[in-house]
């Protein structure tokens, strides 16, 4: 008896697994429903569309630039060829650069100069 109900079991699941998956199956959707960014005018927002940066990301040259910026800042500093001051100066300088492109790059997206 218990494999029957097994049996009868698994015909009704094979059964239903089409109307499972046919409720699964994304709708077709025209070029001018599809949207262009993130859409949260509706209950749920859209996050499979592509969203493209605002900003460029820094190049590789850009980055090479400031680390040897930073190693030869360092390198003088340990051959003496600056003083303590002028280092700490110096490194200031860049630690501001650093902790204000956050927020500067910010109010440029958000046209905010």
């Amino acid at each position: 008896m218990a494999f029957e109900i097994r049996r009868v079991s698994a015909a009704l699941l094979m059964a239903a697994m089409p109307v499972v998956f046919a409720s699964c199956a994304s709708t077709t959707e025209t070029a001018s429903t599809v949207n262009t960014g993130a859409n949260r005018s509706a209950v749920y927002p859209d996050i499979t569309a592509i969203v493209s940066a605002e900003t460029q990301q820094m190049s590789d040259e850009e980055a090479a630039s400031y680390s040897a910026r930073l190693s030869s800042l360092a390198a003088r500093r340990r051959s003496g060829a600056i003083s303590e001051a002028e280092y700490r100066r110096q490194l200031a300088e860049l630690q501001a650069l650093r902790d204000g492109h956050g927020q500067a790059t910010l109010s440029q997206i958000e046209g905010k100069n």
